[in-house]
């Protein structure tokens, strides 16, 4: 049977949409209304993970947690709230809630908190090769990773983890916390680019009641909720400028000041933080603190991409087989035929392409059987390069250009000068551009201004 999730929403629209989407990954969802009927369907049994908005009519979505708290312990429970409400949502985590989404929240999002919900009751159901559980480690260059892993995990001392998107730089980060002397703590994870900078302050650091507009309650924030654990911060390279030497203080004093707040608090905590950025550029460029970085980059650790790891290929396919076999209710057994062309693909979206081309291939299996699994843009990779506007025909004599033509053509002559009044200085010209950072290195390879 597919893993089954529980939706417990009074709104009947969410529930749909949540049901719709999950369901469309392979879960079976069962929703409810209320907090009561939400207990009813576990009492009946089969539930994997519940996924509860926090305001509901009658009992609340804690009070549901507290209640399974009791009876079913080992029952991941997701909180879905407001970002007002986000200080009692800290609170259930440090009373046993798995983690909390905040509305409005996207679908991967929320189907991404639900696969590592279950993926911390699921044990495991194939041996990984030379590592430890949840990581595949047939390659040199995994084992080397893993090697330092151990060495760290031990010590108190900061770790950043780099690699190319999709390779995997959060089951690393969880490595080092498992095999670490807090691994009964909590792990708290936080994707910086996922957060607006103006929230983001907040959900780090917490606030005290009328920091801001909305702030009724004092409320700790994820380092508060981390104490004792380990804090992964994942996209670090996002983070504002303006966050950056809090943060610093946080590493250097290990203590934490709240919004509106001038006590410091101290904490006992552990980063772990990620990047697919290059730090050093962005250093150089004014994008991100120089201290901080040196910090954080107390040990590193480079996850190589999928292509510089053949060797991982074949196993970390049939392990990801495996779990989505279970996930999606399918028998089907990948054929030898289908693994060689694996081994030559350059896997651009590494481990995450790799996950997405096999569901499809399971999904399309006949006989209990794939025989071929599809590569490329059509399995979650990079899309095929758009075609050159500049060559799509025009009436003649016509002096209008196609608008992406024009649009294109503007952003280029305006990041261009603002680089040139900026001295190539890469946050300053950001600024005069009213955009990130990141947006402006996007922009500069998309439009080829290197």
């Amino acid at each position: 049977m597919n893993e089954t999730v529980l939706v417990v929403d009074d709104e009947p629209r969410i529930r749909r949409i949540v049901e719709m989407a999950l369901g469309d990954r392979g879960y079976r969802v069962v929703s409810a209304p209320s907090a009561e009927e939400g207990l009813e369907a576990i009492e009946a049994g089969g539930i994997d993970v519940v996924v509860t908005d926090l305001q509901l009519p009658g009992r609340s979505g804690l009070d549901l947690l507290g209640d399974l708290s009791e009876s079913h312990p080992d029952l991941p429970v997701i909180l879905v709230t407001a970002f007002g409400t986000v200080e009692t949502a800290v609170e259930a985590i440090k009373a046993g809630a798995f983690d909390y989404v905040l509305k409005p929240f996207s679908v991967d999002e929320l189907e991404t908190l639900v696969a590592d919900a279950l993926a911390t009751t699921r044990p495991a159901r194939i041996p990984h090769p030379d590592g430890p559980e949840g990581v595949i480690a047939a390659s040199p260059a995994m084992r080397r990773v893993l090697e330092m892993v151990r060495q760290v995990a031990g010590a108190p001392s900061t770790v950043l983890v780099t690699g190319e998107t999709g390779v995997g730089k959060e089951v690393v980060a969880r490595l080092v916390h498992r095999m670490s002397p807090r691994a009964e703590a909590p792990f708290v994870a936080v994707n910086c680019a996922a957060i607006p900078g103006e929230l983001l302050e907040a959900e780090l650091f917490g606030a005290e009641r009328g920091a801001y507009t909305g702030s009724v309650k004092d409320r700790p924030g994820r380092l508060e909720v981390a104490d004792g654990g380990t804090l992964f911060l994942d996209e670090i390279g996002d983070m504002p400028l303006a966050l950056q030497p809090k943060l610093l203080r946080v590493l250097q004093e290990g203590v934490v000041e709240r919004l509106g707040s001038a006590r410091a608090r101290p904490v006992d905590v552990r980063v772990v933080a990620a990047t697919h950025q290059d730090l050093d550029a962005l250093v150089r460029d004014g994008g991100f603190r120089e201290d901080l970085y040196y910090r954080l980059a107390v040990f590193p650790i480079h996850v190589p991409p999928l292509r510089e790891r053949p060797e991982d290929i074949e196993p970390l396919a049939r392990h990801i087989v495996d779990a989505l076999r279970d996930r999606l209710g399918v028998d089907a057994q990948l054929a030898p035929e289908a693994v060689a062309p694996l081994r030559t693909h350059a896997w651009p979206g590494n481990v995450r392409e790799l996950r997405n081309a096999l569901e499809r291939a399971l999904l399309l299996a006949e006989d209990g059987v794939v025989r071929n699994v599809p590569v490329g843009a059509s399995s979650g990779g990079r899309a095929a390069p758009r075609a050159d506007v500049s060559a799509r025909p025009r009436p003649e004599g016509s002096q209008v250009m196609p608008l992406a033509e024009a649009v294109e053509r503007a952003e280029r002559d305006a990041i261009r000068a603002a680089l040139e009044a900026t001295g190539d200085h890469k946050a300053r010209a950001a600024e005069l551009l009213g955009v990130s950072v990141r947006t402006l290195f996007y922009k500069i390879e998309k439009l080829g201004l290197r």
